[in-house]
C-alpha cells in the first residue's frame, strides 16, 4: 500500500523534532539527564535500604557478674566505723579495737564455750577470774532498796520468807503470800541529782551498733557493765581494770539477733541469762567457762525477767501474739503459758512488796497488772490495765512497789500508785526516737521520787511523779549520742548508766 502524502503541517513538525534532537545532542542533554537519573535511583536504593531494620544482636553474656552495691544496713550489718571521727573522737582511750563487725556466728543449737563465743581482744580470762572471785565471797543476796517514810535507802535481806531491814534491826513482814493492796507512799529524794556529773573515764563504747540492754553487775565489790547489741554480742566492762588489755572490755557473740533481755541469777553471780530475737535463751556459766542452751523456739523472744526469790523461775514473753511464760529450770518444761496481749510483751517485771503481783507492757498499747495466783490459762483477767495510744516499750515498778511507771511511744510516761493502783496520770515526755534509735524507756532511780529516761537533746531528763513534769535535765559536753537505754546501780547510789545505739555507755556517778 502507497504511503499517504503528508501535509505540511506534519513536515513541519518533524522538522521541528530533528532540529531539537540535534541542538539536544549538541548540548549532550540526553547523556547527563541519563547521569542524573542514574544517581536520583541510587539515592532512592539506598534511602529505602536505610530504613530497614537489621535485627538487635543479642549482646554476649558478661564473664565477670555485675555487682550491685548495697549498703551495710540493708544487707544487717553495722556501719564501718573505721573511717569516722566521731567515735575515736569520743572515747579514744576506751575504744576496744574488738569492736570491729564480725561474720554472724551460726544458730549454734546446744552449749558454747566461752572461748568459741568470745570476739574480743586477747583472752577473757581476767574476766572469768574476776566473776568467779565474787562468787567466793560471802553473797546475801541481790540487795533490794526500799525507801523508809523519812526517805533513806536501806537493804532488804531475805530470811525464811521474809524481808528484814537493816537500819536498826527493823523487821516488817512482807511475807511472800501477802495481800494484794499495796499502800501509797510519800518519798523525798535520796540522791542530790545536782551533784551527779560524768567523768571521761566512765564513758566506752563496749559494742558495734545499738544498744538493746545494759545492767549493773549487781555486788558492791566491783564496778561492772554489762551490754547487749542489736547483732547479738554481749559486753563486760570493768569499770576498776587498771591497764589490762581492752581496758577491762570483754566481747562475746553467742547469739544472732538482737539482744533482749540479761538476767543475773539471784542465787548465783556466775549465771547470767541473756535473751535473744533468734529465739534463744542462754546461760553462761562462768564456772563452767560455757554458754547453756536453756530455751529455744522459732518465734522471737522479746522481754525476760525473774520473779523474786523464786530462782528456779524465768519468765519471758515469745512470739509477736503477746504471748507469756514460765518455765521452770528444774523441770527444763513450762509450768505456765498465757497469751496475755494482742501483741509482743515488750517488759516483765514483778513488784518487790508482793511478787506475786507482775506488770507487762506490750506493743498493743497497754500496760496490764496481772495475780499469778489467779491467771486463768484459757482467759487470763487483769487486775488492772493502763491504755495508750500507742505501743507501751516498758512499764517498772517502783523500787518500794507503790508505784508504776509506764512509757510509751504516745510521747507519755503513765504513772499508777494508791491503793491497788486506783490513781493515774500521764506526764509529756518527747518518747519519737524514730528508726534508728533504740526506743527510751524510763526507769526508777534507787527511790520512788524520780523517773530517768533519755531525751533527743543528749541529755538525761529527771521526771518527778509527785510533781508530774522534768524537774531536771543531766547533761554533759562529753556525751556526744543520745542514750536510750539505763540501768541504775542496785548497790551505789547515784549510779546511773545510758546506753546509745552506737555502743556507747555512759556512766553517771554522785558526789
Amino acid at each position: 500500500m502507497a504511503p499517504s502524502k503528508l501535509t505540511e503541517y506534519e513536515k513541519k513538525r518533524l522538522e521541528n523534532i530533528r532540529r531539537n534532537d540535534e541542538m539536544m545532542a549538541a548540548l549532550k542533554i540526553h547523556s547527563t539527564a541519563s547521569q542524573l537519573s542514574a544517581a536520583t535511583k541510587r539515592q532512592r536504593v539506598g534511602a529505602s535500604k536505610s530504613y530497614k531494620l537489621s535485627p538487635e544482636k543479642k549482646k554476649a553474656k558478661s564473664e565477670s557478674p555485675i555487682v550491685i552495691r548495697r549498703s551495710l544496713r540493708t544487707r544487717g550489718m553495722p556501719p564501718d566505723s573505721g573511717g569516722l571521727d566521731g567515735f575515736s573522737v569520743e572515747t579514744p582511750d576506751r575504744t576496744p579495737k574488738s569492736i570491729s563487725p564480725q561474720k554472724p556466728s551460726p544458730r549454734v543449737m546446744g552449749p558454747l564455750s566461752t572461748r568459741d563465743a568470745y570476739s574480743g581482744e586477747g583472752s577473757d580470762r581476767a574476766l572469768i577470774d574476776t566473776i568467779l572471785s565474787l562468787e567466793k565471797k560471802p553473797q546475801l543476796g541481790v540487795p533490794i532498796k526500799k525507801e523508809l517514810d523519812r526517805g533513806e535507802v536501806v537493804k532488804m535481806e531475805q530470811s525464811d520468807g521474809i524481808l528484814h531491814d537493816s537500819v536498826k534491826g527493823v523487821v516488817k513482814d512482807l511475807h511472800l503470800d501477802c495481800d494484794i493492796k499495796i499502800e501509797k507512799k510519800e518519798t523525798e529524794s535520796c540522791v542530790d541529782f545536782w551533784s551527779m556529773n560524768l567523768k571521761t573515764e566512765n564513758i566506752a563504747r563496749l559494742v558495734p551498733g545499738r544498744i538493746m540492754a545494759v545492767r549493773f553487775f549487781p555486788c558492791n565489790d566491783v564496778r561492772m557493765v554489762v551490754a547487749g547489741n542489736k547483732f547479738g554480742n554481749v559486753a563486760f566492762w570493768n569499770m576498776d581494770s587498771k591497764g589490762e588489755e581492752g581496758d577491762g572490755i570483754f566481747l562475746y557473740h553467742h547469739h544472732t539477733g538482737p539482744i533482749s533481755g540479761i538476767l543475773f541469777q539471784q542465787s548465783c553471780l556466775s549465771k547470767i541469762y541473756t535473751s535473744c530475737y533468734d529465739g534463744f535463751l542462754r546461760l553462761m556459766n562462768a564456772e563452767k567457762e560455757v554458754f547453756d542452751l536453756v530455751y529455744s523456739s522459732d518465734d522471737a523472744i522479746f522481754s525476760l525477767s525473774q520473779q523474786p526469790n523464786n530462782v528456779h523461775s524465768l519468765y519471758f514473753g515469745e512470739g509477736r501474739g503477746g504471748g507469756l511464760n514460765s518455765w521452770d529450770e528444774r523441770t527444763g518444761r513450762f509450768s505456765s503459758q498465757w497469751i496475755l496481749h494482742a501483741d509482743r510483751i515488750n517488759s516483765i517485771d514483778f513488784n518487790s512488796q508482793n511478787p506475786n503481783i507482775m506488770a507487762t507492757s506490750s506493743t498493743d498499747g497497754t500496760a496490764c497488772l496481772w495475780d499469778l495466783r489467779s491467771v486463768n490459762a484459757d482467759k487470763p483477767k487483769s487486775l488492772k490495765i493502763l491504755n495508750h495510744n500507742r505501743a507501751v516499750h516498758s512499764a517498772y515498778f517502783s523500787p518500794s512497789g507503790s508505784f508504776l511507771a509506764t512509757t510509751s511511744a504516745d510521747n507519755s510516761v503513765g504513772v499508777l500508785g494508791g491503793v491497788n493502783f486506783e490513781d493515774s496520770s500521764m506526764i509529756y515526755h518527747n518518747n519519737q526516737t524514730g528508726r534508728w534509735l533504740s526506743s527510751f524507756r524510763g526507769i526508777w532511780g534507787w527511790d520512788d521520787s524520780s523517773i530517768f529516761i533519755g531525751n533527743m537533746k543528749r541529755g538525761v531528763d529527771v521526771i518527778s511523779p509527785s510533781q508530774r513534769r522534768t524537774i531536771l535535765t543531766l547533761q554533759s559536753p562529753d556525751m556526744s549520742a543520745i542514750p536510750c537505754r539505763f540501768d541504775a546501780h542496785p548497790c551505789k547510789v547515784g549510779m546511773l548508766a545510758g546506753a546509745t545505739s552506737g555502743g556507747q555507755v555512759y556512766v553517771w556517778t554522785s558526789s
